[in-house]
């Protein structure tokens, strides 16, 4: 019995709808399995809905409140504002319309970022900014790359703390963000990754003045539609693209030629309407990992100890590199929430093991298999035997 089973079997019973314990999941870094609660969050809202009609935005906003609390414990930051939005592509848009573009068209990024930043990046690529793709993979290197390409022009730094392909965790984000302070050039840090399994005080760290993507379809659990930007207090951005709820303080007012105002909440970046239910149903599940005792420092420890035993059962196996091997072989310290293998058959792989009721992910040449708190140490080894199994029938 490994350590980890302590933690992962006393949650189980409390994910009876997803059924975790009967289960093979390890889209953990992608998707993971939402508490019971989580269910009766959605029932709240649907009795609050049909109960309150359109004066139901307070009990709505209440429940965004709950989650801007946990974000600012987690992080460490009584001061940062949490912009709430459906998606991080949303926030990351409304961002990139408050920067300069005309006058400082260059954005520094790497080669590691998601699709959301990759994709919209390219394309300002195709429309003739100068977007620069650093190589990720040594982060000393990256850090002074970035230091040689910040110049007058440079309007942004974009930059992830845990790649969402390898798992790696990108350690020189301080100093990177040191260097944009001192350049005056504002840091957009995608922590999708990183939030709820590798703890960050922004205080501690003096990210203060940075930018932090944040999203809850993983490992918040959370489920879709709870993302947020951390923007600093003073920020003094406005962004070109612009919602209602931006300024929703302001709706009931006369209109005037005025500059476009902006509420001096956390609602900077916002768009318009949306759909509050997502917001009840992660409001229970924060109020959930709460009571049960998930501190950063928990969930760090029990990542760490998973992935690190998820390791050694693929070490176990000695497949042949050619077939299969570790993508990332940085230390456990240095390494994200879930297990990043390569393989030119990761496809292939991932179909079969799914086929076998094992729920992994592809992406490229790299196949990932992400853990959750709730996952034990016999899951573990099914998984990994599993794919054992697959591997010799390829």
């Amino acid at each position: 019995m490994q350590e980890f089973d302590k933690l992962a079997q006393s949650l189980q019973p409390h994910y009876s709808h997803f059924n975790v314990s009967a289960r093979l999941l390890f889209t953990g870094h992608s998707h993971q399995a939402w508490p019971d609660v989580a269910f009766d969050g959605v029932r709240q809202y649907m009795q609050i809905a049909a109960d309150q009609v359109d004066t139901k935005w307070s009990a709505a906003f209440e429940k965004t409140e709950v989650l801007r609390s946990y974000l600012r414990n987690y992080y460490d930051d009584p001061t940062g504002k949490y912009c709430r939005e459906q998606n991080t592509h949303v926030l990351m848009i409304s961002w990139l319309s408050s920067l300069n573009l005309k006058e400082k068209p260059k954005i520094i990024t790497t080669t590691g970022e998601f699709h959301s930043m990759y994709r919209q990046l390219r394309r300002y690529q195709e429309e003739g900014y100068e977007i620069v793709f650093l190589p990720h993979e040594d982060d000393d290197q990256l850090l002074s790359s970035i230091k040689n390409e910040i110049d007058d022009r440079t309007a942004a730094v974009m930059l992830s703390r845990i790649y969402f392909e390898t798992s790696e965790i990108n350690t020189r984000i301080s100093e990177i963000a040191a260097e944009t302070k001192k350049a005056g050039i504002p840091l957009l840090i995608d922590d999708y990754h990183g939030t709820n399994v590798v703890p960050l005080s922004i205080t501690d760290e003096g990210l203060e003045h940075c930018y932090v993507l944040i999203g809850g379809y993983k490992y918040l659990q959370w489920g879709e539609a709870n993302c947020f930007l951390r923007y600093p207090s003073d920020c003094s951005l406005r962004p070109a693209i612009t919602g209602w709820f931006a300024s929703f303080d302001t709706l009931d007012e006369p209109r005037d030629n005025e500059p476009v105002s902006f509420d001096d909440g956390d609602q900077k970046f916002a768009s318009g309407t949306y759909d509050p239910i997502s917001q009840f149903r992660a409001a229970a599940v924060a109020n959930f990992f709460q009571k049960m005792g998930l501190s950063p420092e928990t969930l760090r420890k029990q990542y760490s100890d998973q992935v690190s035993y998820l390791r050694y059962l693929f070490d176990e196996q000695s497949f042949s590199k050619d077939i299969i091997k570790h993508a990332n072989s940085r230390p456990i310290e240095e390494t994200g929430g879930f297990l990043a293998l390569k393989s030119p058959h990761a496809r292939e792989i991932r179909a079969k093991l799914l086929s076998q009721g094992v729920f992994t992910d592809a992406r490229g040449d790299i196949i990932r298999f992400g853990p959750a708190p709730y996952t034990t140490a016999d899951q573990c080894r099914q998984a990994i035997q599993k794919l054992g199994e697959v591997i010799s029938s390829l």
